[in-house]
């Protein structure tokens, strides 16, 4: 017998398997191979349509297995918010913006720039969104103070950026809330802010703003009262940050009394920038405020039944308990609130 068939008859029984043939690798070589995933050997690609589709159906699992990881890590993410360093020239103040100019002139404003420069940026992000048909990509929700220091320092401003839609109300709201919980606008700040919404429609009256932001609505009135003082009045203060609501509650019963000697004093004080204080007595005139016991009495039909004094730090009604019961109390008192709130 030739060699040749001697070899066929050996090699008679052997035939090529229809499944993937995988050669192990020792460690060392295994872990020099780069593949898309853990390297178990050298894989042959199976030649037959089955073969062919158990190897896809393999692969297939490992990269669903590894699309559900990254999702349940993107999952963690999904209520947050994208924050970047914006170009401050990209950014545009809120039409809501409440800071007096004077309010970047401040010692306090000094040293938050300070802070910043020295940091290389604002370590507490400012708040945006996008900004819908102006030349600016984004506009500020609130932090413009932080960013004003950035723009005055070159600096780009680190943002949280709201990617949703935000209506004016969303955004008044949310501007309102963070300043009050930082407790950093000046009560003539804060009355421009409400007086500017109210006068834009936002809020109906100054009553449904302070429900609708949850404020008391003694201090809604108490802020507009600072921010709706005559420009001449304003002008005599060194700063309109200086007006507090005290002031405006004093000035403002003066205008009702006599707006004419008032006024014809603020021109006398306009120009002599003094403090506060003496603003307030100067535009008061040399007699003050009525005195203690001052006081005007209330009538009804030629007969008096109370009166009304107006002092230094209240305005005191009394009345005659017997032209009152519990229900004209009432009455009585809802007048009130809707006279303060005209």
């Amino acid at each position: 017998m030739s060699t040749k068939n001697k070899l066929q008859n050996i090699t008679a029984d052997l035939v090529i398997p229809d499944d993937k043939i995988t050669i192990a690798l020792p460690p060392a070589v295994a872990n020099s191979v780069e593949t898309r995933f853990p390297v178990a050997g050298i894989s042959i690609t199976p030649k037959t349509g089955p073969g062919q589709m158990l190897a896809f159906m393999g692969q297939k699992a490992e990269a669903d297995g590894e699309i559900k990881t990254l999702k349940e890590r993107l999952s963690q993410y999904a209520d947050s918010m994208p924050t970047k360093k914006i170009d401050c020239a990209e950014i545009e103040a809120s039409s809501w913006a409440n800071r007096h100019a004077d309010s970047f002139r401040t010692a306090a404003f000094l040293r938050l720039k300070d802070d910043i420069e020295s940091a290389g940026g604002n370590v507490q992000p400012i708040l945006v969104a996008p900004s819908m048909g102006t030349g600016a990509k984004y506009k500020i929700v609130f932090g413009h103070r932080r960013y004003n220091a950035c723009k005055q320092l070159a600096l780009p401003v680190s943002a949280v950026i709201y990617d949703a839609k935000m209506e004016e109300k969303e955004l008044f709201t949310t501007m309102d809330r963070e300043n009050r919980e930082r407790e950093d606008l000046t009560a003539y700040e804060q009355g421009k802010m409400y007086r500017m919404a109210l006068d834009e429609g936002l809020y109906p009256s100054a009553r449904k703003l302070a429900e609708e932001l949850g404020v008391s609505h003694t201090w809604v009135n108490k802020s507009l009262a600072v921010a709706d003082l005559p420009v001449p009045v304003v002008e005599c203060f060194r700063s309109p940050l200086d007006i507090q609501a005290r002031h405006a509650g004093v000035l403002g019963a003066a205008m009702v009394r006599d707006s004419r000697g008032v006024l014809k004093r603020a021109e006398k004080l306009r120009d002599l920038k003094l403090p506060a204080g003496q603003v307030v007595d100067g535009l008061l005139g040399s007699k003050g405020e009525p005195k203690q016991g001052k006081s005007a009495s209330v009538q009804v039909d030629g007969k008096k039944v109370g009166s009304i004094e107006l002092g230094n730090k209240a305005i005191l009604i009394k009345l005659d308990p017997l032209q009152l019961d519990a229900e004209k109390a009432k009455g009585l008192q809802k007048l009130i609130e809707q006279y303060l709130q005209n």
